[in-house]
């Protein structure tokens, strides 16, 4: 895809996610600009990439041609009013959100090229694994390179539309509900006597061996369970199970359109 002009409404953590990304790859840009109404969260993203332009108001980042809207989903659609004026018919409207449906923005601006998009915090070292959906108006062509341009960020598959919300709870979120953990485990390690490297090296060494284990030994989820005789939280497991059961569903079907 050649060169294009981007333009990000919302300055937070995926904007900054996604910029490191086509950092990592060096990709290229006309230019880069950025709307966000805080002025701090604004002055860090320059911070850390000095070659974007930062906007006065969302209207410059909603004139580009491709532009993300990065911000929560209750305030989409209100955002798309303010700047439905400014976007080109022919720009590219990439939602990060959930909840918010192509039939919701195009209630809003009525006609366009719209991508809904799910993405990981994984995308920032260029392994992410984003789901996309296009509205059918793309022609093959334009959909490959589109691909090709997502996937420099990591993996980016098609899925239909309404399955978006499903991979908000199962993927785009589910490190949050181990990252904690992992990190506890290696405070317990040098409280144990191990250094802070050899803590770390060892805890990712075995959980990437161990997710090998559970998804490709050919065992059953119960057997490979039973492969440690020793169960220290045994006792809480089912307290785990129904936090995560209860907090997910929950937070699913918040984000459901």
């Amino acid at each position: 895809m050649e060169n294009k002009t981007l333009g990000f409404i919302g300055g937070g953590r995926i904007t900054r996610i996604i910029l490191q990304a086509f950092s990592n790859k060096n990709v290229e840009f006309d230019s880069i600009s950025v709307f966000d109404p805080d002025m701090e969260v604004s002055s860090r993203l320059k911070n850390h990439f000095p070659e974007i332009k930062i906007a006065g108001s969302n209207s410059e980042p909603a004139a580009q041609d491709i532009v993300f809207l990065a911000v929560h989903p209750p305030v989409i659609l209100g955002i798309l009013k303010e700047i439905s004026y400014a976007v080109r018919e022919e720009a590219i409207i990439i939602s990060l959100a959930p909840k918010i449906t192509v039939e919701k923005i195009l209630s809003v601006i009525p006609s366009g090229k719209i991508i809904r998009m799910i993405p990981n915090a994984t995308t920032y070292i260029n392994r992410g694994y984003n789901p996309v959906f296009f509205r059918d108006i793309f022609s093959n062509k334009e959909e490959k390179a589109l691909m090709k341009f997502f996937n420099s960020v990591g993996k980016t598959f098609k899925v239909k539309e309404e399955e978006l919300e499903a991979y908000a709870i199962v993927s785009a979120m589910l490190p949050t509900y181990f990252w904690f953990q992992w990190k506890k485990m290696e405070d317990i390690a040098v409280k144990t006597g191990l250094t802070e490297a050899e803590s770390r090296n060892i805890i990712m060494a075995t959980l990437s061996r161990a997710i090998e284990l559970y998804y490709e030994s050919g065992l059953s989820p119960d057997d490979v369970i039973d492969l440690i005789p020793v169960k220290p939280i045994g006792e809480q497991e089912k307290d785990i199970e129904t936090i995560l059961e209860t907090k997910l569903m929950a937070l699913f079907e918040k984000i459901k359109p």
